[in-house]
C-alpha cells in the first residue's frame, strides 16, 4: 500500500490519486495528515505539501487540489524528460512538477468549464484544448506520467512488487441509421424514390428497390459480419442504437418498427447493447429519460450505457443528466474532428462534478479515434488512416490501457465513401486481436 502525507486531505485530491494509483498503477493507496503515521510506515510512501519533511519521495503542491469552484488558472507548459507538463515546480522535489494537479486538470476537464468557443454543434472542440494547443493530444499523457512515476517509485523502493495491467482493446458502433433503404416508412421512402428518380440516380433506385424487395442485403444490415468479427477476434464489442425522434440529425428507423427491435433484441443477445441519446438530448433530461425508457422496454432491462450522438456533451450538465437518470457508463469522451485522448487518459475514470466537488458514480470510457473523424473531417485515405488508428493504439500499449475505437455500422458497408473500410476494420482486429 501507497501512504500519502499531505497537510489536507480533500475531493479532489482522493479522486487524483485514486485515479493516478489505483486505476493505472494498480497501486492502493491511502492518504495521512499525519507526520507520525507517515513516518512510521515502512512501505511505499511519498508527501504531497508545500515543503518536505526530510528527505522523503516528495511532490511540491500547487494550490488546484486545495480549492473549490472554478478559478483563473495559470499554464505554463515544461519538459519532465521527454514528456510535456505544467505546474512546474520552481523548487526542488523528486518530481519536477505538481502531477496531481495536472492530472485533475485534464481528467476533470476543467478547461471546459473555462470561456472557451463552441463549434457548430455546441461542442468543445478539440482545437480550444490545452493539449491540441502544445501538441499532446493524441498521447495519453496522464498515464505516460504515471509510469514515469513507477520507475521513480521502483528505484527508491526496490523491494516492493508492483502489480501490472494488460492492454485491452473495445471496438464499439453507433447505430445512427440500421438500414439504408428498408424499414423507413411509406413516406420517407417513396420521397427517396423520387429524389432518386429526378437527380437521375437510376443505379441507387435499383438497389433501393432490390433491398426493398428483398433480393439484396441493405448495405448498412452489417451486424452479423461485426458479431462475427467480435466472436472471431476476441474483442468486445458494443452496439449503441438511436431510438429517439425522427429530426434533422436524427434519422433512424422509427423505435417502433417491429424489425428494428428485433434487430436491437438479436444483437444484444450476443453483445453489449448500450444507448446513443440523440442530439437534443444534450440539454433536455426529459427526451434523454424517455429514450432511455424506449430502449429498455425493448431490452427488457435496464440500459446502463450510453454515448451521445454528434458527441454533444456540455459539462457538466449532460452528464448529470445521465447521473440523474442511473446511466452508469458514458462513452462520449473524445472529439469529433480530430483523433487523440480527450482527458489525456486511455483509463476509463468517474466523472469528478466540479459543480458539486464529488467523484460521481459515472464511468467515463474515453475513445481515442472515430472513423467519421479520419475519413471526413481529416479526409485521410485508408492506409493513412489504418496507421493513424494503429499510431494511437501503440501510444495506448506503451502504457498498458484500454483502447477504444469508435465506428458506424455503415462503415463496414464498403459503399461509397466508406469503400475498403471493412477491410480496414478487419485488418485492426487481426492487428490487436488477443486471440493467437
Amino acid at each position: 500500500m501507497l501512504l500519502v502525507y499531505t497537510h489536507k486531505i480533500t475531493p479532489r485530491l482522493t479522486y487524483t490519486l485514486k485515479h493516478f494509483f489505483t486505476r493505472i498503477l494498480q497501486i492502493p493507496v491511502q492518504i495521512t495528515t499525519k507526520v507520525e503515521e507517515f513516518v512510521a510506515h515502512n512501505d511505499l510512501k511519498i508527501s504531497y505539501t508545500k515543503n518536505p519533511l526530510g528527505n522523503e519521495f516528495f511532490i511540491r503542491s500547487v494550490d488546484l487540489l486545495f480549492e473549490q469552484g472554478i478559478n483563473d488558472v495559470e499554464i505554463v507548459m515544461a519538459k519532465w524528460d521527454d514528456a510535456d507538463c505544467f505546474f512546474h515546480s520552481k523548487q526542488s522535489a523528486t518530481v519536477p512538477f505538481d502531477v496531481f494537479a495536472a492530472t485533475f486538470y485534464l481528467l476533470s476537464r476543467y478547461e471546459e468549464y473555462l470561456p472557451h468557443v463552441k463549434d457548430h454543434y455546441e461542442r468543445f472542440p478539440a482545437v480550444e484544448s490545452l493539449a491540441y494547443k502544445n501538441g499532446f493530444l493524441e498521447k495519453p499523457l496522464i498515464d505516460i506520467w504515471a509510469y514515469k512515476f513507477r520507475e521513480l517509485l521502483k528505484e527508491r523502493f526496490p523491494d516492493y512488487e508492483f502489480a501490472e495491467r494488460k492492454f485491452e482493446y473495445l471496438s464499439t458502433i453507433d447505430v445512427d441509421l440500421a438500414f439504408n433503404y428498408k424499414h423507413k416508412g411509406v413516406v420517407r421512402t417513396v420521397g427517396a424514390f423520387l429524389l432518386d428518380i429526378f437527380s437521375f440516380r437510376l443505379i441507387e433506385v435499383i438497389n433501393r428497390a432490390m433491398a426493398i424487395m428483398g433480393f439484396r442485403k441493405d448495405p448498412f444490415d452489417t451486424f452479423d459480419e461485426l458479431l462475427f468479427f467480435q466472436k472471431e477476434y476476441n474483442i468486445k464489442t458494443i452496439f449503441f442504437f438511436l431510438v429517439g425522434d425522427y429530426t434533422t440529425y436524427d434519422k433512424n428507423i422509427s423505435s417502433r418498427n417491429s424489425k428494428f427491435k428485433s434487430l436491437i433484441k438479436s444483437v444484444a443477445d450476443y453483445a453489449c447493447v448500450g444507448l446513443h441519446p440523440s442530439y437534443f438530448t444534450m440539454h433536455d433530461e426529459a427526451i434523454l429519460k424517455k429514450e432511455k425508457l424506449r430502449l429498455e422496454n425493448i431490452l427488457n432491462r435496464p440500459a446502463l450505457k450510453s454515448r451521445q450522438h454528434f458527441l454533444r456533451i456540455d459539462l457538466p450538465e449532460t452528464y448529470q443528466n445521465l447521473i440523474n437518470l442511473e446511466v452508469e457508463e458514458d462513452y462520449s469522451m473524445g472529439y469529433a474532428a480530430h483523433c487523440g485522448f480527450r482527458a489525456s487518459t486511455c483509463t476509463p475514470f468517474y466523472f469528478y462534478d466540479l459543480d458539486y466537488e464529488i467523484q460521481t458514480p459515472l464511468k467515463i470510457f474515453p475513445f481515442a479515434v472515430m472513423d467519421v473523424t479520419l475519413r471526413d473531417y481529416l479526409e485521410f485515405n485508408n492506409k493513412r488512416a489504418y496507421e493513424a488508428i494503429l499510431n494511437l493504439a501503440y501510444e495506448v500499449k506503451k502504457v498498458d490501457g484500454t483502447f477504444i475505437t469508435l465506428f458506424h455500422n455503415e462503415t463496414l458497408s464498403n459503399r461509397g465513401k466508406w469503400r475498403r473500410w471493412k477491410k480496414l476494420y478487419i485488418d485492426i482486429f487481426k492487428h490487436l486481436s488477443t486471440r493467437k
